[in-house]
């Protein structure tokens, strides 16, 4: 458990403190495990290690482990009452009091085949790899509360899955993951250089590349046991890594930080290349 204290006014989302109370409040009275991810996980991750938030959001995402369809209807009615309105999506709420949007993602037993069914009035929700990634949350203290939030490998398993499934759309997870490799080497320099110190390479020291090899070391341990998780990882970065023009991560990547095209696939080569160190992975905790 992480204990340094951040504030809400640090965190710079408009109203989380009203929203959380009022998630905690609900979960509470039902027993009901959650965690915050997405976005504001992230700069919670990040201003936890003294980064301030580079992006604000209205959209604050929380994942709650279920049994039933019947369990998540039951929460909406008492969230409702909290002044919280569904719209589109039944997993989607508002609250017109802060206008704030969120989505209440559920998980567990619930999922049939990593996905939860809300019958005919939409689509199903895509929710692998939230069991993996969620069974060994961060927690992280603000003001007088403790958030569980997912590790930053953990998420960067959650934002390459939901990437895959909408790439058009999700254009953010990409600038989350390489927001967390960038960041990644300062601030956890000790346990790097104490436990993956042949990542150094005798010349061309390059940080990035050593965080991002680490990282898909540390995210592999969450595959270990889904195999379902593992093809879709392996798919994802298989495509991605064929050759930098293909490569929709390491153009986005190049774009974003004015690299040279091979210089931003390399890095997701070196993502790859730790997901797959299997004898690696196998003798680590997460």
């Amino acid at each position: 458990m992480n204990t340094s204290n951040q504030t809400y006014k640090e965190l710079a989302v408009p109203y989380f403190k009203e929203v959380f109370d009022r998630i905690d409040l609900v979960m509470v009275q039902f027993k009901i495990p959650y965690y915050l991810i997405g976005a504001t996980a992230l700069a919670l991750q990040l201003l936890n290690k003294g980064i301030k938030p580079s992006r604000g959001t209205r959209d604050i995402d929380f994942a709650i482990m279920i049994s039933s369809i019947k369990d998540f209807e039951n929460i909406v009615k008492e969230l409702e009452k909290q002044g919280f309105n569904k719209v589109q999506a039944p997993w989607t709420l508002y609250h017109s009091d802060f206008n704030v949007v969120i989505d209440l993602l559920p998980f567990g037993e619930v999922d049939q085949k990593f996905t939860s069914n809300f019958n005919e009035r939409v689509a199903d929700l895509h929710l692998l790899g939230f069991k993996e990634v969620l069974e060994h949350p961060d927690e992280i203290a603000i003001d007088e509360n403790l958030v569980k939030v997912p590790t930053l490998p953990g998420m960067i398993i959650l934002k390459l899955v939901a990437w895959s499934d909408r790439p058009e759309d999700r254009g953010n997870d990409l600038y989350d993951i390489l927001r967390i490799i960038e960041n990644y080497f300062h601030y956890n320099y000790n346990e790097i250089v104490e436990e993956h110190y042949d990542t150094f390479p005798e010349d061309g020291f390059d940080q990035l590349k050593i965080s991002s090899r680490v990282l898909g070391r540390k995210a592999g341990q969450y595959m270990m046991n889904s195999k379902e998780l593992t093809d879709r990882i392996r798919h994802t970065l298989d495509k991605n890594t064929l050759n930098p023009q293909s490569s929709i991560i390491a153009k986005n990547w190049a774009q974003d930080k004015g690299w040279e095209l091979d210089y931003a696939h390399s890095l997701v080569e070196e993502l790859k290349l730790g997901f797959f160190e299997i004898k690696w992975v196998k003798t680590r905790r997460i």
